[in-house]
């Protein structure tokens, strides 16, 4: 068996784990997917190794980034749906891509940027000409990170463009007799980037909306100020364009004013922290859904002295600490990005958990312990009482980036409840293509209101090894 154990050595693990096993206190909310944003750290700097494998050690599973579009082509591809044209500059994203899952995250792909040669050179922030350049490239994108290309980590996570509310990233805003008209152009860019990424990866969530917290209610005539709409009246309107938009989530950007704090409410349609639930429940009315599955993909607080309106570095932390319990009572909400990971000389924002020499702020150390109880890569799964064999299924990023899908991977798993050890197993299974693994859980008639804690320890032919800790609420 791949990386299995002696069964004595099993037996050991087991008693040393059940010291450390922890009630379960279950939430709608206590698995989320909680992580970063922060292109130049993790991406383009020299240090940018080091920041993603520190970023790991926070409990963090996934991290934001974005695609630029106008980047990535800069010029026509001969075939724009091919992933691997010759005119595509991936290089930086790839490596981006296949250093995340290997430190054990999963990565989201937000895409903008007109290239000039799709609109005739009006800016990035006009739509393309042909809609269909967009999806070509969105699919193309989504194939590639498909995980069925060697090499290249699946990516299940995308979303269509960034805060198109604003001017500065969608044009143009309004008619020109007044009537908000970025909504219905970004209409067709999210319908052609849904089909895109659905026809490269049809398992992959897209997400639309991006928006920025606020806006106008209608166009504004002081001269040097950008053109803006509401996040709730950007969504309503964009609800009215047919046929219909289709959409796996909405992703918002709900950050506060400089120097306010996590509970600042602003004026409806407007959007902070506080109100993604009204929020979220008329973008269900809206849209004609159940209910809409939220991610915030990008909050933060800025700290002095870097941004002298900011908040001090230990408010930052008490805010980080309060907005992630205000998070955790939502159910709709899905994804937390904080935006960004570390401070850089390079860029103007200064949200970071790290200053610029690397030196930790308060919030990093309230980051961890406020995420991790959040951790998607050890999960809690609802079972009916008197049920047997659940499955359990586990993410393993850190094996897929070495191992790719279809690798086999040995376990030794220990299911205790309470003081007791129920049983130990040791079954071997394959890294799906997303990077997950499922096991039949040795749990035969689940007690009721039970919980049963199981603990993990996974490991690849190569003697990599992950471990992971479940629990199972009987229901």
């Amino acid at each position: 068996m791949v990386g299995s154990m002696t069964s004595k050595r099993a037996l050991l693990l087991v008693l040393s784990v059940v010291a450390l096993a922890v009630p379960a206190s279950a939430t709608a909310a206590d698995r989320m997917l909680v992580g970063f944003q922060d292109d130049p750290s993790f991406r383009w700097l020299d240090t940018r190794d080091t920041n993603l494998s520190i970023a790991s050690q926070t409990g963090a599973s996934i991290v934001r980034t974005t695609v630029y579009w106008n980047r990535i082509a800069p010029t026509r591809p001969a075939n724009a749906k091919n992933p691997f044209d010759p005119a595509y500059q991936f290089d930086d994203l790839d490596e981006f891509v296949r250093s995340a899952t290997l430190d054990g995250m999963t990565v989201m792909l937000s895409v903008w940027g007109t290239p000039n040669w799709a609109n005739g050179d009006k800016g990035q922030n006009y739509a393309p000409t042909r809609l269909s350049d967009y999806q070509n490239f969105m699919q193309a994108l989504a194939s590639r990170y498909s995980g069925l290309n060697p090499g290249y980590p699946w990516v299940g996570y995308f979303s269509v463009w960034n805060e198109p509310n604003l001017e500065e990233f969608l044009a143009p805003t309004y008619s020109s007799s007044g009537k908000p008209e970025s909504p219905l152009i970004y209409a067709g860019l999210a319908r052609a980037g849904y089909a895109g990424v659905k026809a490269g990866n049809r398992r992959a969530l897209v997400a639309i909306g991006e928006t920025s917290p606020r806006g106008r209610l209608g166009p504004t005539r002081q001269k040097g100020t950008q053109q803006t709409i509401a996040p709730g009246l950007f969504a309503q309107v964009l609800s009215t364009a047919r046929p219909v938009v289709k959409f796996d989530a909405w992703a918002h950007h709900p950050y506060s004013d400089l120097g306010a704090s996590p509970t600042q409410k602003v004026r409806f349609p407007n959007v902070n922290l506080p109100q993604v639930p009204t929020f979220d429940t008329d973008l269900a009315k809206w849209f004609k859904r159940r209910s809409v599955p939220f991610w915030v993909t990008e909050y933060g607080f800025q700290t002095k002295p870097g941004q002298p309106r900011g908040v001090t570095t230990s408010q930052q932390a008490a805010y980080l600490r309060e907005s992630l319990a205000m998070v955790r009572k939502w159910p709709e909400v899905q994804m937390f990005i904080w935006f960004i990971f570390r401070d850089q000389t390079v860029s103007l924002w200064h949200s970071g958990l790290l200053n610029v020499d690397a030196t930790r702020k308060p919030a990093f150390s309230a980051f961890v312990s406020a995420a991790r109880p959040f951790d998607v890569r050890n999960p809690e799964i609802t079972v009916k009482a008197g049920s047997s064999n659940p499955t359990l299924r586990i993410p393993v990023w850190e094996l897929l980036a070495r191992d790719g899908p279809g690798a086999k991977v040995g376990s030794t798993i220990s299911v205790v409840y309470g003081s007791k050890v129920l049983a130990v197993v040791q079954p071997q299974v394959t890294i799906a293509v997303n990077g997950f693994l499922s096991f039949k859980l040795p749990i035969t008639k689940a007690k009721a209101n039970g919980v049963y804690k199981v603990f993990l320890k996974l490991g690849d032919v190569n003697g990599n090894s992950v471990s992971r800790t479940a629990t199972v609420v009987v229901k």
